[in-house]
């Protein structure tokens, strides 16, 4: 790919929109759609309203900042939303950003990136169709690494992938007689519950069904299911037994006639699945991280020591410092490290292999690829 063409003019305030824009969306959940923020500002370059997206099914960010701009009583006629992706242009559980900037009276609209979702293509068409100057390629390296995880599950069609690990200090999440319940604090229990809500499957190991018998719902602190639940997807050889608490009462379990990382995501994407959550065993967890499939670790740390018992991860092939596998900080969400009750929660990404290649940017005659 060519670089971004650096001729494109930019004006400062739109450049300081822009990282506004990005710090915003680092203000919400990795997961299904990509971190996404907006600013809009006046002729005059004062920034008027941010907004940023809060995961699937909630506001995009570009409405999120329009809704704000209506709640304080804000004309935002000739105003310019800088945008860290694309606008989507597709009716999904929320509505076309498009035609809200359309109907807001925004004239100019500035984005970082193009959105390589299909079903969502032709944002910046439409935008110019409807008379609206349109321009891409600001901060387009770093929106790039913003959503680097994101863009690399779309573009291999597999859901993104969260692994959840929750280990002792000395990293067991069992112990020697088999007992895990509960190495975790309540307030880490809480945590992981909202994040099944967000989630579109949550993926355990055969062993660990017949083993330690999981609902795998997503319960409230009185243990009632609450919120949307995930489908409950289980990957191994054996049969799932009839009496299992993973079945629940819904029937919403799916079983994974599989050993193969690679191919149960496929079967899980073929269900329509975008994000799942990887819990265990340490098998499972281990063959995934082996893999590279992992576009988010999230480990609960609890300040116990047991010294014998499951290891969290029963080995990754390497065996030389030289091939370890390196993961930086992730800062969204909330943050690297979070303190829940005597827990901490440790929030990472892999760190990348190879840098992502921005596109050129447009003109107003070339054709847009999407939005999300």
């Amino acid at each position: 790919m060519t670089p971004v063409d650096t001729v494109t003019a930019f004006s400062n305030a739109e450049t300081a929109a822009m990282d506004a824009a990005l710090n915003a969306a680092l203000k919400g959940p990795r997961g299904a759609n990509p971190l996404v923020g907006a600013v809009v500002i006046d002729a005059e370059g004062h920034q008027l309203v941010t907004g940023y997206h809060r995961g699937a099914g909630t506001p995009h960010a570009e409405a999120d900042a329009i809704s704000q701009a209506a709640a304080a009583g804000l004309d935002l006629s000739g105003c310019t939303m800088v945008i860290t992706l694309e606008p989507c242009d597709h009716r999904g559980r929320t509505g076309p950003c498009t035609q809200a900037i359309i109907g807001a009276g925004i004239e100019d609209v500035v984005y970082a990136v193009d959105d390589p979702h299909d079903p969502a293509a032709g944002g910046a068409a439409t935008l110019r169709e409807a008379g609206i100057r349109v321009r891409s390629g600001l901060a387009a390296v770093e929106a790039l690494e913003l959503n680097r995880q994101w863009f690399l599950a779309v573009a291999a069609h597999r859901p993104f992938v969260t692994l959840h690990i929750a280990q002792t200090l000395d990293s067991r999440i069992a112990a020697e007689d088999g007992t895990s319940q509960w190495i975790s604090s309540p307030e880490s229990l809480a945590d992981n519950h909202g994040l099944r809500r967000r989630i579109d499957a949550i993926l355990v190991g055969t062993q660990t069904v017949l083993v330690d018998n999981p609902r795998l719902t997503a319960r409230d602190a009185l243990g009632a299911t609450s919120g949307k639940q995930p489908l409950r997807a289980v990957m191994g050889l054996r049969e799932i037994p009839a009496d299992a608490a993973i079945r629940g009462d819904d029937g919403h379990v799916l079983h994974l006639p599989t050993r193969d990382p690679q191919e149960a995501l496929s079967l899980l994407y073929a269900e329509g699945i975008r994000h799942v959550m990887v819990e265990g065993g340490s098998r499972i967890l281990s063959s995934f991280l082996a893999s590279g499939l992992v576009d988010e670790l999230i480990v609960y740390l609890a300040p116990t020591l047991l010294g014998s018992g499951t290891p969290a991860l029963n080995g990754l092939g390497i065996t030389t410092l030289a091939d370890a596998r390196h993961w930086e900080w992730d800062t969204s969400d909330g943050g690297a490290v979070l303190t829940l009750g005597r827990d901490l929660r440790l929030h990472l990404r892999p760190e990348p292999i190879e840098a992502l290649e921005p596109q050129p940017s447009r003109t107003a005659a070339e054709p847009a690829m999407g939005g999300y």
